[in-house]
C-alpha cells in the first residue's frame, strides 16, 4: 500500500510504488483520453521536463488509486508539454489531490493542479492582485494556502530570480470573481505574513501604460458574464407503456381500515335545492 498524503514529510520522489506492471495499467493510451472521467481527472501543470509519467504516477497514487496519466508530448521531440492529466477512479480523490497537492515543490517548481474541466482563460475576469513585500521564506504553496480563504484562487506566483531561483519580494495572485479579491485586499494589506508586513493592490495590466486591473469596466464585463444554468433534475423514468404506475389509493389516517378512501359526494337530501 502506498503511504497515506499526510504523513509524507515532503520528500515525494522516490516514494510510492515502482510496480513497472501496475504502471503500464495507469499510463493512458491516446484511445481512452477522450473516454476520461472528467470529474474525477485533475489539470497538472508547470511540470519540469525531468518529470515522466512514472515520477507523476508514483506522487499521485498517494492521494488515491489513480486511473490513467497522460502527459502531451511533442511529436518530434518526445518531450512533455509541461502539463498533464491525472485521471482518479472516483472524484472525490481527485477533489483531496488538488487540496493537497497544489503548490508543491517538484524538481524545485512548484505544480498547479486544478480540475480539468476548468477553463482558465474563461474564468480569468482580471481580479489580479500584487502582493508586495514578502519574506523570502514565502513560497507558492503559503501564497496560496493565505489567500484561498477568500475565494477560489486561479493561481498564485512568487516571482523568482531566474539564475538562483530565489523570491524577489513579490508575487501575484488571481481570482475568479473580484468580491474575492476586493475581500482579500481590504483584509491582507498591511497584516503580517511571516513577521512582515505585506503590501496588496490590484496589479498593473500587461502592455498597457499604468493601468491597473478592477477598473470599473473589467467589473461591468464581469458581472455580465453569462454563468452556467443549473441542470434541470431528471424526470423519473417512465415504463414502455408511456405512463407511470397506478397510485396508490390514500386513506385519510382518522378513518379505520375498511372505510372508503374519499367521502361520499355530498347529494343535498330529497325536494332540497342543490347547494349555491
Amino acid at each position: 500500500q502506498a503511504p497515506s498524503c499526510g504523513r509524507v514529510p515532503g520528500a515525494w520522489i522516490g516514494l510510492g510504488w515502482r510496480n513497472s506492471s501496475s504502471f503500464r495499467m495507469a499510463a493512458a493510451p491516446i484511445t481512452q483520453i477522450y473516454e476520461r472521467n472528467q470529474e474525477a481527472t485533475i489539470y497538472v501543470g508547470n511540470l519540469d521536463p525531468k518529470i515522466d509519467e512514472e515520477v507523476l504516477w508514483e506522487l499521485m497514487v498517494q492521494c488515491g488509486p489513480v486511473a490513467n496519466i497522460h502527459l502531451p508530448r511533442d511529436k518530434i521531440t518526445n518531450t512533455h508539454q509541461g502539463y498533464g492529466f491525472v485521471e482518479f477512479k472516483n472524484e472525490e480523490d481527485s477533489d483531496y489531490t488538488i487540496k493537497i497537492m497544489n503548490m508543491i515543490r517538484l524538481f524545485g517548481k512548484p505544480i498547479r493542479c486544478n480540475k480539468s474541466s476548468q477553463d482558465k482563460k474563461t474564468n480569468e475576469v482580471g481580479a489580479n492582485l500584487f502582493v508586495g513585500n514578502l519574506e523570502p521564506e514565502v513560497d507558492e504553496k503559503m501564497l496560496y494556502d493565505t489567500f484561498t480563504a477568500f475565494g477560489v484562487l486561479l493561481f498564485a506566483k512568487v516571482m523568482r530570480d531566474p539564475d538562483t531561483g530565489e523570491s524577489r519580494g513579490f508575487g501575484f495572485i488571481s481570482y475568479d470573481t473580484f468580491e474575492a479579491s476586493d475581500a482579500a485586499l481590504s483584509a491582507m494589506n498591511g497584516q503580517f505574513l511571516c513577521n512582515r508586513p505585506i503590501s496588496l493592490s490590484y496589479a498593473y495590466k500587461k502592455e498597457t501604460k499604468g493601468e491597473r486591473h478592477g477598473s470599473a469596466a473589467e467589473r461591468l464585463i464581469a458581472a455580465n458574464r453569462p454563468s452556467e444554468a443549473p441542470k434541470p433534475a431528471a424526470a423519473p423514468a417512465l415504463p414502455k407503456g408511456g405512463s407511470g404506475p397506478p397510485l396508490p389509493m390514500l386513506r385519510p389516517p382518522s378513518l379505520p381500515p375498511g372505510m372508503p378512501s374519499a367521502p361520499p359526494s355530498m347529494a343535498p337530501p330529497p325536494g332540497m335545492p342543490p347547494p349555491k
